[in-house]
């Protein structure tokens, strides 16, 4: 690279444990750090295998000199160094037990924690400031608060904590009467739309958590002197909304009117599948959305249990270079065993730093900083678990997103993003979530439904600017003549499409659309002998001067794929887009992942080959570009320079892009 370049920034998160030979371990780490360009080592305390409960008294003391001893030497080898305490309420009992008096969380069954505090507990309080703040005087540059720090995903509970009684008494006070857990929970999950207590509990939730990290930034600033921040490790962001969690208060408390870093997780901790990057690149856009300007952040690049064994170094690599596509300030690398005491003892490991960098510090510094996310836009609210009527009964159906509209769109070449935009995609019972003038609004841009939610407008009186009427989904259990849904036939689209059929079998329910007069129907849906059953999509400009696609399938993520099915859904993006389309769609193979921006005048696609088979990706640009630069970023390899061959608005790359391969594309 060129003195003063831009350059990816690596963060390994590393456990170095209590003993005579601590200073020889941490010049080793040191040294391994220097090797492989690693700028900061974020120091486990007390983690996983050697988790022995929250730590106090002698063992704190043990771990505490430890500590300083490490972020010595580590520093005094020009590293950064920063604090990564294993846990806040505790991640999972796994045969722990508390033994500081906590009070413990409370599963919705009832079930109590052996080892996990709620966060209403006043002794578990003062136990986590003094932690924090005995560790913060030693000036770490970023104090890790662990994605324990949730009420979900406690393991033995079933679901979570936060029905403890120290909670259900804030409860009470709010619904102004006692409230037992069992009613808590009863109207948490009624059936119907929300229950007047599920907002009052979410908003205990929110309020206790709220409480703690002000608590934790101000014993942070204090202890440290200023020189330390928090930083937040968050889960999912649907899960995190059944909790009731607001994040721009929620980092404004971290923050303290400070720096805050962010790590979200956005991947799997195993072998997966290279098509599930459409996830990936989902989670980090909208966890970007939720996160405020001033936030740095660090995504976590993790396999589990934290060896080649678990993840390949191939798959690691393109998540590395997701995470920077997307616009990560560093990578918090958890790729060794948090057993491993010595770094030098993983040369694979080391391999893999130094092969990934090249790719990593090329999108570094061919990255804008201020470049805006391009794409059909998925909205989604964080308060959306407080708004979503259940059907079932249970917690885990409030755990709602767009993710599975992430996967239909990217896995068919379309770009999305979690911000506004002309063309937005709004599928399944998030529809509900939306007031009136907000389902209004999108309707007078571009907008793409499915059969689910296309019922929930016709049944809030907007079908008239839908372009369909639609009753209550079709499931297979129930009878509807003339008989079950088989096949989608295309009946107006591409001379060379039409005629062509697609499955529509497995889909677990269909709308029975009724084109109103002006909306054009692409296809019919028929049964198993040919028989009309409905129309399958739908086309419509509506008198709000929108245009609106419907789709008859609930689940279009479960669709079976095809090279028909793709260009379908790209004409009706189009369509969508109307006279003004600005968003790149990518062909030429199953599983081409897409990923937009613009900065300026400027423009980058970025895909990434899903698929095991080569690919030559087909670029279908809006308008002929007048200068293109693709770059081809084969995994674990140098950036390569690469050729297109133009026909108009249509770009093709001409080498073959490899397997989990990214293609960087500007014009």
């Amino acid at each position: 690279m060129t003195p003063g370049a831009r350059r990816a920034r690596y963060h390994l998160r590393f456990q170095l444990s209590p003993g005579d030979d601590l200073a020889a371990r941490a010049g080793a780490l040191a040294k391994v750090c220097g090797e492989n360009g690693v700028d900061e080592v974020v120091l486990l305390l007390g983690a996983e295998q050697l988790y022995t409960g929250h730590l106090a008294g002698a063992d704190e003391a043990r771990w505490f000199d430890a500590a300083a001893e490490a972020h010595a030497i580590l520093a005094g080898a020009g590293l950064d160094v920063s604090l990564n305490p294993w846990v806040t309420v505790g991640h999972a009992d796994r045969g722990r037990f508390d033994a500081l008096g906590f009070a413990p969380m409370v599963s919705p069954s009832g079930r109590p924690a052996t080892a996990q505090a709620s966060f209403a507990c006043p002794r578990w309080r003062r136990w986590l400031y003094a932690h924090y703040g005995l560790f913060a005087g030693l000036g770490f540059r970023v104090l890790w608060v662990e994605d324990d720090f949730r009420f979900h995903n406690h393991a033995p509970l079933d679901w979570g904590g936060g029905f403890e009684p120290l909670m259900l008494e804030r409860l009470a006070d709010l619904a102004g009467e006692p409230v037992s857990r069992e009613q808590a929970v009863a109207a948490l999950t009624a059936a119907g739309q929300p229950h007047p207590w599920r907002r009052l509990l979410q908003q205990v939730w929110r309020t206790a958590q709220l409480e703690v990290a002000q608590g934790l930034a101000q014993v942070v600033q204090e202890r440290s002197g200023g020189r330390s921040q928090l930083g937040l490790m968050s889960s999912t962001p649907a899960m995190h909304s059944v909790e009731g969690r607001d994040w721009p208060a929620l980092f404004a408390a971290l923050s303290a009117g400070r720096s805050v870093t962010h790590r979200p997780h956005f991947a799997p901790y195993s072998d997966t599948p290279a098509r599930s990057l459409t996830s990936a690149l989902w989670s980090l856009e909208a966890q970007r959305a939720l996160r405020p300007p001033q936030a740095a952040c660090e995504p976590e690049i993790e396999n589990w249990p934290h060896t080649a064994w678990s993840k390949s170094d191939t798959q690691t690599w393109a998540e590395m270079v997701t995470a920077q596509l997307c616009g990560a300030d560093a990578l918090l690398l958890n790729v060794h065993p948090t057993q491993a005491e010595r770094a030098e003892s993983f040369p694979r490991i080391d391999h893999l730093l130094r092969r990934s960098r090249p790719a990593l510090d090329w999108l570094a510094e061919n990255s804008p900083r201020q470049a805006l996310p391009l794409g059909v836009g998925l909205p989604w609210r964080p308060d959306t678990a407080a708004r979503l009527p259940n059907a079932t009964g249970t917690l885990d159906e409030l755990a709602a997103d767009p993710g599975a509209t992430a996967d239909f769109l990217l896995g068919y070449g379309v770009p999305v993003t979690a911000g506004p935009a002309p063309v937005q995609a709004l599928f399944g019972p998030l529809a509900h979530t939306f007031d009136d003038d907000e389902l209004r609004a999108l309707l007078r841009g571009g907008v793409l439904l499915d059969g689910t939610a296309a019922h929930i407008l016709a049944e809030r009186g907007l079908a008239d600017l839908t372009g369909v009427r639609t009753g209550e989904p079709v499931t297979r259990s129930g009878r509807a003549e003339p008989g079950p849904y088989a096949i989608e036939r295309v009946t107006a689209h591409a001379p060379a499409d039409e005629g062509v059929l697609l499955s529509v079998d497995v889909q677990p329910a269909l709308a029975r659309l009724a084109p109103l007069p002006g909306a054009r129907v692409l296809t019919q849906i028929q049964t198993p002998d040919g028989r009309d059953w409905g129309a399958g999509r739908c086309h419509f400009a509506n008198a709000l001067g929108g245009r609106v696609a419907v789709l008859a399938a609930t689940a279009p993520a479960e669709l079976a794929r095809s090279d028909e099915g793709q260009r379908l859904l790209h004409t009706t993006i189009r369509f969508l887009e109307g006279d003004a389309p600005r968003l790149p769609l990518v062909s030429g193979a199953p599983h081409l992942i897409p990923h937009a921006t613009r900065s300026g005048d400027t423009h980058r696609l970025a895909v990434v080959n899903g698929s095991a088979d080569a690919a030559h990706p087909r670029i279908h640009l809006p308008a002929a570009p007048p200068t293109v630069r693709a770059t081809v970023l084969a995994p674990l390899a140098h950036p390569q320079q690469a050729a297109t061959t133009a026909a108009g608005a249509l770009l093709e790359l001409d080498p073959a892009l490899p397997h989990r391969g990214w293609a960087v594309i500007t014009w």
